[in-house]
């Protein structure tokens, strides 16, 4: 593959009232964060890519869904508007979802893999083969890790499914980081020439906010690893990022996001 990415838009899918303790490990409990649910909006040379998916809404609006899939009393959900975060979300920046033709997910928790039946039977969907193995795997305790099978267990999904690094797209690498999730990814971006060049690493779940990164805090919310096993993915992308000199986008940071979304829109035009 040749060439690099030609635009970057980035999509606020919904918020998250959570305890600060799920991104920070060992936050005192009684500290509680609203924290922006990610999307990223790649043009590339073979169309729109999009990275993750938001909010399954229907389990959100449904009160009995709602209460059988969000069951955990200090965790709310927050969805940006009456439709589909997804469509109003691209509608704002112009894009049509037929437009869309490749999907990547850091991981399958449900504020990640949600939309997905917007995309099922339609694009390929690409994510890491540990993912896909842990989320299919029989017997999980879905409140302890924040996975609704129904997002994604789905026949008509065209998986692409890589083992370790590898390049998705123009310009869009896949680093594995496992430890949030078994199979999470986090993504390295680059930009084309003709748009200046440079780029930009963005973690997702292996860095939720500022402070795991220039702190190298463990992330709290982690699946069968101690959290401070997570600090090594962190170096590793702070590594990455400063040999490329990239900056390093944390995932679910409520300054950053939307400081980093007004920015993107500035410089594309979005």
């Amino acid at each position: 593959m040749s060439g690099g990415v030609k635009k970057i838009i980035l999509l606020t899918l919904g918020w998250e009232e959570l305890p600060k303790s799920i991104s920070v490990f060992g936050a005192p409990p009684e500290q509680r964060m609203r924290e922006p649910v990610p999307g990223v909006l790649l043009e590339t040379d073979g169309g729109w890519l999009l990275l993750d998916t938001g909010f399954n809404t229907a389990l959100v609006r449904d009160p009995w869904l709602y209460k059988r899939y969000f069951p955990a009393v200090d965790y709310r959900p927050v969805l940006p508007g009456p439709g589909e975060p997804i469509e109003e979300g691209l509608a704002a920046v112009g894009v049509d979802i037929d437009d869309i033709h490749g999907v990547a997910l850091s991981h399958l928790h449900h504020d990640h893999a949600g939309g997905l039946k917007l995309f099922a039977g339609r694009v390929p969907v690409h994510m890491q083969q540990r993912e896909f193995d842990f989320g299919m795997a029989p017997g999980y305790d879905m409140e302890r890790y924040a996975l609704n099978k129904v997002d994604y267990d789905d026949p008509r999904i065209e998986w692409q499914l890589t083992d370790g690094e590898g390049q998705i797209a123009p310009g869009v690498t896949v680093i594995p980081t496992y430890g949030h999730t078994p199979g999470h990814q986090s993504f390295l971006v680059e930009l084309d020439s003709s748009v200046g060049g440079g780029g930009f690493v963005f973690a997702f779940d292996a860095a939720d906010l500022t402070e795991n990164i220039e702190q190298e805090l463990p992330i709290g919310g982690v699946v069968g690893i101690d959290p401070r096993e997570t600090v090594e993915p962190i170096r590793r992308l702070k590594k990455l990022a400063r040999d490329k000199g990239y900056p390093l986008i944390p995932g679910h940071d409520p300054h950053v996001w939307p400081a980093m979304t007004e920015a993107f829109a500035d410089k594309f035009g979005a």
